[in-house]
């Protein structure tokens, strides 16, 4: 516990030494490439700053600002520039005009490859394609190998779904957008990290709390925001493969096209199954077989921040199939059948996405997204049968406009609209024994109009922010839904932010796609009452120090959460063995997070951080304190990254350290199918050495060094048609140690080659 301490202490005692008034931009080169590690100084002083890797900068006013226009210097390699720069308050784009033959110049991003951004005023957590390359990161679940704030968990053994935690929570309380689009959504939750390939990821924004309410209701505890890449920035081909230790196959290509106007990103993705391990001769397989097929294409006209429109379209299109289950299933001849236990998952998802947007000015702007996702899911779980068809439709009209004195402030005002429709099917074989009764169709449509207005408020100098939002919904089932969420930003020097937030939302529950556990253990369904939209408040605080020891620059931050229900759902699994029952909860349940990082990086050679995590999640039944299952009250990460001379080779370390979880109360259960009430702690540890050619790189690593694996973690695996058979008793790795190897091939942009 050492090193959460000692980053407090350095939070709270090292000394300031700015103002914390801030410039902002971006740097550009004569084609309008944003310019990444490129250095601005004001003129006759010492203060500067670099660009990050999308080229904008942040840089402290100078001490006189009252001798306008001021001298911007811009150096980017061999290039140089002067601006004149005559108002501090607006946002600038310099592009380089020197002569230089940047095909000569190789970019390099000095940022590390996670880090809190410093130009957001709610403090946003970013992962770069720096920091995405430090693990295997198939998938986007697996972006999350090197990170403290996000924690993907399984929440089914056989076909491994997975949800992405924040703040010890299930995954469906915060928020999942790609291009900030809510694509991620009942049938599409359940599998839907998976199916985002991390090679055609540009950035992923984690944002912990209350937050905008530009995108919605939802997102009661958190935010994930993912950015593909863009023809802009992206290499004009490359491709990516992965072959691990248990035979499975990810192959990934993509294609980028660059025009005067347009833009074009093409992304083509495959994993093929790999063998039938069995490892603890449980009879059943240690991972799914898993086959799936992805195209992504996306094009944009023009840039935001340009005048008159600007656009981008693109298009989607997933096939998956998962079989899990026992060792000598066979889906073809076995389904539906006592002669071997099996899930299978079959399912089509087409997906629509925009945004079109007119810029009437520097300070108004009109812009429009919409998306429609579908999904036709066919689905066997021993003998449950459950078939699903989805449609969701999203728009969102939104007006900003720039105001006040400096055209400082901002403020974005719309309307949104949510179409959603779920129809759902249960049947049972004619050899289940069991009685169930919840075998029928299950149809739920939603239309949700919502007006929204949030404004961000500069003040003292920029040195306070204030963003305040409120939106109304009105759902066609559940009536009003008023929606408000404030943040507040103070910066007394410029190496330390200081963030508060407080908001609330609430999300209507998808029962089955949320909880496969319903439909792949062998209890009966009791629907006590008329399920209610969850809802809940969080409040949050943060405080960000960046200093250096030396040629060291390091990064400390500390931050506590607690999130607090008036409403949950969550089924009951300990009254009765036999039996889920499924009903409101009204009673306190909470959730309380603190979370403290330290990191460090000397040049681009050598980066550690180090994380600690206390998870205090409880409900409150029949007056006595209940833990959620399944979350461990502490967690610590520790991560390491160096890089050779030229950057030839690149060494990856990160070690992650459980403790304890409670587990599901099992008393009532048979002798044989009770288990302990807590599990074991245990610990975690993967490495990666990577090799860069000019065009290629090698790379091979290991997760789980250790080999540690939750034994036999099916419950009742014996009798898999029996009652009291749980395949979602899972609270550690189940496939144990993974070798992996592969390459990453491009060919560069110009801008890039030697």
């Amino acid at each position: 516990m050492k090193t959460p301490v000692f980053c407090l202490f350095l939070l709270f005692t090292l000394t300031n030494r700015l103002d914390a008034q801030y410039f902002y931009g971006q740097v550009v080169d004569l084609q309008e490439t944003p310019l990444p590690g490129a250095l601005v100084v004001w003129a006759g002083t010492s203060l500067g700053a670099r660009s990050d890797e999308n080229g904008e900068f942040a840089i402290p006013f100078p001490a006189d600002t009252s001798l306008k226009p001021l001298r911007l210097a811009t150096i980017f390699s061999a290039a140089r520039d002067t601006f004149l720069i005559d108002e501090l308050h607006s946002y600038w784009t310099v592009q380089i005009s020197a002569t230089v033959t940047l095909q000569e110049v190789m970019v390099r991003d000095e940022v590390s490859g996670a880090y809190v951004s410093i130009l957001q005023p709610v403090k946003t957590e970013i992962i770069n394609r720096a920091e995405l390359r430090k693990a295997a990161c198939c998938d986007l679940a697996g972006c999350f190998e090197t990170q403290s704030t996000v924690q993907p968990t399984t929440t089914n053994i056989l076909t491994n779904a997975k949800e992405l935690r924040i703040l010890g929570l299930s995954g469906v309380y915060n928020q999942v957008l790609v291009d900030g689009l809510p694509t991620i959504q009942g049938l599409t939750y359940t599998y839907g990290t998976g199916t985002i390939p991390g090679s055609m990821l540009e950035n992923i924004w984690v944002v912990k709390g209350a937050n905008s309410v530009l995108q919605g209701y939802e997102g009661m505890v958190g935010q994930i925001t993912v950015f593909p890449r863009e023809g802009s920035l992206a290499e004009p081909f490359t491709v990516d493969m992965l072959v691990n230790s248990f035979g499975e196959k990810h192959l990934n290509t993509a294609f980028a096209v660059r025009k005067t106007k347009w833009t074009n990103y093409t992304a083509l993705h495959t994993s093929q199954p790999g063998g039938r391990w069995d490892r603890d001769d449980d009879t059943f397989l240690d991972l799914p077989r898993l086959t799936r097929y992805s195209i992504y294409n996306k094009w944009r006209y023009r840039k935001e921040n340009e005048h008159g429109w600007s656009a981008f379209i693109g298009a989607r299109l997933v096939n998956e199939q998962r079989t899990g289950g026992q060792k000598t299933f066979d889906p073809e001849t076995d389904e539906g059948t006592t002669r071997a236990y099996g899930q299978t998952l079959r399912f089509w998802q087409p997906e629509l996405f925009t945004k079109t947007g007119y810029r009437l000015d520097a300070n108004r702007k009109i812009s429009l997204l919409a998306s429609f996702v579908a999904q036709e899911q066919h689905t066997w779980f021993g003998l449950t049968q459950y078939d699903a068809n989805q449609r969701h439709a999203y728009a969102n009209l939104q007006y900003e406009l720039f105001w006040g004195k400096d055209k400082t402030q901002e403020l974005k005002t719309g309307a949104s609209f949510r179409h959603f429709i779920l129809d759902e099917h249960i049947g049972f074989a004619e050899a289940d024994t069991l009685g169930r009764s919840f075998a029928g169709t299950y149809r739920r449509e939603e239309n949700i109009p919502g007006f929204f207005a949030e404004n961000t408020f500069h003040l003292k100098d920029q040195r306070w922010i204030w963003i305040a939002g409120l939106r109304a919904d009105r759902h066609n089932a559940f009536g009003w839904h008023v929606t408000p969420r404030t943040m507040l930003r103070f910066n007394p020097t410029s190496d330390l932010d200081l963030r508060a937030s407080i908001g609330t939302g609430w999300r209507t529950v998808n029962l089955f796609p949320e909880n496969t556990a319903l439909l792949a253990g062998n209890r009966d369904l009791i629907f006590a009452e008329t399920l209610q939209p969850e809802r809940a408040w969080n409040a949050g605080l943060n405080i960000t120090r960046r200093f250096s020891i030396g040629q060291v620059r390091m990064t400390a931050t500390g931050d506590f959460y607690h999130t607090r229900f008036q409403n949950q759902f969550f089924p009951d699994y300990d009254s009765d063995p036999n039996l889920a029952i499924l009903a409101n909860f009204t009673g306190k349940s909470i959730s309380n997070g603190l979370q403290m990082e330290l990191s460090a990086a000397w040049s681009r050679r050598v980066e550690l951080r180090a994380a600690y995590n206390f998870l205090d999640v409880f409900r409150f039944q029949n007056g006595a304190k209940v833990l959620l299952p399944f979350n461990p009250q502490h967690k610590v990460l520790g991560v390491a990254t160096y890089r050779t001379p030229g950057e030839r080779w690149q060494f990856d370390a990160n070690l992650h350290w459980y403790g304890k979880q409670r587990l599901p109360d099992t008393k009532k259960n048979p002798e044989a199918l009770q288990r302990p009430a807590y599990s074991k702690n245990y610990t975690l540890a993967g490495l990666q050495v990577r090799h860069t050619r000019k065009r290629i790189e090698f790379f091979a690593g290991c997760e789980n060094l250790f080999d540690f694996r939750q034994l036999r973690p099916i419950l009742g695996w014996e009798q898999p048609f029996a009652r009291g058979f749980d395949p979602s008793f899972a609270w550690g790795p189940t496939r144990g140690r993974e070798f992996y190897a592969g390459f990453n091939f491009k060919i560069p942009k110009k801008t890039e080659q030697n």
